[in-house]
């Protein structure tokens, strides 16, 4: 289920609430209780551990050898 930050207007507070997506834009009250929130953009960083394969030979000219002259 998708996670959505909210900021209450009222005290400033942030609060994160998971909910499903057809509830996305469904008002959230903070834990303050304060009713005046507003939805926050989130941001997700996607990262990889993985490189790019390397090209087999070596790499340089002529697979691997350089074609000196």
């Amino acid at each position: 289920m998708p996670r959505y930050d909210f900021r209450c207007r009222a005290c400033g507070s942030t609060f994160e609430l998971s909910r499903p997506m057809a509830e996305s834009g469904a008002p959230a009250p903070c834990p303050e209780g304060h009713e005046d929130t507003v939805r926050l953009l989130s941001t997700v960083a996607v990262t990889g551990g993985a490189a790019a394969p390397r090209p087999a030979g070596g790499g340089g000219c002529c697979g691997g050898g350089c074609c000196g002259g």
